[in-house]
């Protein structure tokens, strides 16, 4: 498995993966030649400053050889998250020395080669302007210009059919039966005298018959 590297330069790094057996063995502090790393770094000259293995398990500088094991570590050990005063926690670490089971190397540079640093980092692609064809050939696809949406105005509402209002109830008249109404037009009947009595009045002379 080839391992992962970490060059820093004032304040850049550089990744790089290298295969090479030369870094096995060695120690965190050391300073080594960049070709060893890579021919690309000729000239160069690299500090280990720090290692991890492939479970994450850190690389404590002073701790012999390339072994897991198992420290007990304060707040000032590297290594040690928890910075509370008087904390102490034993930690799985390993050995200062480069071994197999090592997956991630950090460096600084000592020494500038031949190329420079700033040139061997990775060039960022810039995005072409407009009018421009992009890198690697081909037409820049134009942009899209939006179009504005025609503003459609909602149409007033409509206004509710008010219901004619109906007329109040008038109270009911008293209704008249016909026979009422029949003794209302005909007039009053004059009593019927008796017989002597109009004999009396055609008579007045007479005198009445005991």
């Amino acid at each position: 498995m080839p391992f992962k590297i970490n060059i820093s330069d004032k304040g850049k790094t550089l990744k790089i993966e290298s295969e090479s057996e030369d870094l096995i063995r060695n120690k965190i502090g050391e300073v080594i030649a960049g070709n060893i790393v890579s021919p690309d770094l000729e000239g160069y000259e690299l500090e280990i400053t720090g290692t991890s293995d492939i479970a994450g398990f850190p690389g404590i500088k002073g701790q012999p050889g390339s072994h897991l094991r198992g420290l007990l570590l304060t707040r000032k050990d590297k290594g040690m998250n928890d910075t509370r005063k008087g904390m102490r926690l034993r930690k799985s670490i390993r050995g200062e020395e480069i071994s197999e089971k090592t997956s991630q190397i950090n460096m600084i540079v000592k020494k500038e080669g031949s190329k420079k640093f700033a040139d061997l980092l990775p060039k960022k692609e810039e995005a072409p302007k407009e009018g421009e064809t992009p890198a690697g050939g081909g037409d820049a696809k134009p942009t899209e210009e939006k179009k504005e949406e025609p503003v459609v105005e909602k149409p007033a509402e409509e206004k509710k059919e008010e219901k004619p209002t109906e007329p109040a109830p008038q109270p009911d008249e008293p209704k008249t039966s016909p026979e009422t109404v029949k003794q209302e037009t005909q007039p009053e009947k004059e009593p019927q005298s008796s017989e002597k009595e109009k004999e009396e009045l055609a008579n007045p002379d007479q005198e009445p018959k005991s």
